[in-house]
Order: structure tokens, then C-alpha cells, then sequence
């Protein structure tokens, strides 16, 4: 199967990022590509959702395989190829923009060619949206191409991790991931570690470590921002609530925390926050 969109390069584009094309290849074996340095002046994302392939970096031939990917910068050597017994299904995105240099090395996105990706699903439902418009409407909507790749560029920042220093996602971590959305909806019930660890199938210690390495923050601090985002809306929804009344139903045991916790995320206190909308 051959999916791909090439797209017009516009000059002076009045957007932060722009796709120059997006495709996605399966079992597809004679794909392979060698671009000398200098010849194309675009980033592009090549994301491997099964099977394998390799990509050469300074004369080492690397294997990439489900849920890992390759960034190039413009004017990169590259050198990536499909394997022959085990075809990939690759998925890459082309883009380019005015500002895109800065933002990418203020990243550290230039220091490593290879990563994988901690979370896959949210990254090729990003993609599958770009290339779907791509091939629908192909640049009647420049707007929303652009946005659509911008999201496929966040996902890929907030999920990727260099390939050296990272292993592939693992089953603990799976079910960890799993239980997020339950979690932030029960979030302003009492949070009960071990109950949440039995759910996983792990130790209280286990998931506490595999839920640091999915999510890179603590159980405890997703609690917190899922019941502070609640209260956010609450806020706005019902402007004559007391607060420590929100507080309680947010899963605090009193205003005054409430109001350090807020404080700390926000800047401001949960009183002032609802002044800027309900006067």
C-alpha cells in the first residue's frame, strides 16, 4: 500500500509550519531512499508502526522497528531503507517553516537522528488526520494543514525520547497508560495508590516507577492537575459557588490547600482567576 500527498512549497507563509508532503508506506519493500547532503531543505519525520527497516548514520547502519522513528534537519545526508523480509509500515510527515530552525535546536531535537516514541497511538492518529486532509482537500485548506502538522510536530516533542538512552514501551507501562482517562475522571475521588497498582496488575512501587517513565510525572501530580482542571471549569461554570465548596468536590480537604495548589500551577488564586471572567 502507497499513500502519499506532495504539496505545493509556499513561499512567505504566514504560518509557524507547513507540509511540503505526507505519506505513509506498507509492504512496500523497494522503498529506499539516498539524498546527499544539501539536496532537501525541509525536516521531515519518518515513524515505523510495524515491521522493520535502517537507516545509516556516519556509515553505522542502524535497525529501526515499531514505535521508532528518525528526525533529519535540512541539507542532511540521509540514508533509510525498507527491509526486505520484514517490510515496514512507515509513516512520515515533510514540513517546513520560517521558524521551525530555532524552535527544533531550542529543543535539543538536533542532537540525536534516531528516537522512539513513549506513547504511539496519540502520533499516528495525529498523522492519519494530516495525510487524511492532505489527500481531501489537498491545499484548499492551508490553515488547517498547518495545524495538523503542528500537531503531528507536538506529538512527536512531547513522546520522543533518543534511541540510545530509551527501550521500547513495556506491557506494565501499556496498562498504565490504559488507566489514565479512568484516572483523571475519578480524579476528585480519594486517591488510593495500591488500588490503582492492583488495577495494573503491579506493585505500588512498580507502578509508581512505571508511571514515571509513561508519563514523566508522579501519580499524584496527574491527580492534582486532573482535579485542578475541574476546578478551573467549575470556576467558570459556576460563578456564584463558594469556593471551598469547589475545593471539596475537587478532592481537597479544605480552601486554604486548594488555594496553595492553584496558586502554584496558576499564578493566581482561584478568586482572582474567576474575577477575569465573571466581573
Amino acid at each position: 500500500m502507497m499513500r502519499q500527498t506532495v504539496l505545493l512549497t509556499l513561499q512567505d507563509i504566514p504560518y509557524f509550519c507547513y507540509p511540503e508532503s505526507v505519506g505513509h508506506y506498507m509492504d512496500h519493500v523497494q522503498h529506499a531512499v539516498l539524498r546527499e547532503a544539501g539536496a532537501l531543505n525541509n525536516f521531515n519525520i519518518h515513524y515505523v508502526a510495524s515491521g522493520k527497516g535502517y537507516v545509516e548514520v556516519d556509515g553505522v547502519v542502524h535497525e529501526l522497528r515499531a514505535g521508532q522513528a528518525f528526525l533529519y534537519f535540512p541539507q542532511q545526508r540521509q540514508h533509510y531503507y525498507s527491509s526486505e523480509d520484514d517490510p515496514w509500515d512507515v509513516r512520515w510527515v515533510h514540513f517546513y517553516g520560517e521558524r521551525l530552525h530555532d524552535y527544533m535546536i531550542e529543543r535539543g531535537l538536533h542532537r540525536n537522528l534516531l528516537w522512539t516514541l513513549r506513547q504511539r497511538s496519540s502520533w499516528e492518529e495525529a498523522h492519519l488526520a494530516l495525510l487524511t486532509e492532505a489527500e481531501q482537500n489537498t491545499m484548499l485548506r492551508p490553515a488547517q494543514l498547518s495545524t495538523l502538522t503542528y500537531a503531528v510536530l507536538a506529538e512527536f516533542v512531547q513522546h520522543a525520547v533518543p534511541l540510545k538512552s530509551t527501550r521500547t514501551t513495556s506491557k506494565a507501562e501499556n496498562r498504565v497508560l490504559a488507566l489514565l482517562p479512568q484516572m483523571q475522571q475519578e480524579a476528585c475521588q480519594p486517591f488510593l495508590l495500591q488500588d490503582w497498582a492492583d488495577l495494573a496488575g503491579v506493585s505500588s512501587y512498580y507502578f509508581c516507577k512505571m508511571f514515571k517513565s509513561a508519563v514523566e510525572m508522579t501519580p499524584m501530580e496527574f491527580i492534582t492537575r486532573s482535579r485542578l482542571q475541574m476546578a478551573k471549569q467549575w470556576l467558570l461554570e459556576r460563578p456564584t459557588a463558594n469556593i471551598g465548596q469547589i475545593a471539596e468536590e475537587a478532592g481537597y480537604p479544605n480552601a486554604s490547600y486548594f488555594n496553595r495548589q492553584f496558586m502554584a500551577h496558576e499564578g493566581m488564586t482561584p478568586t482572582d482567576y474567576r474575577g477575569l471572567y465573571h466581573n
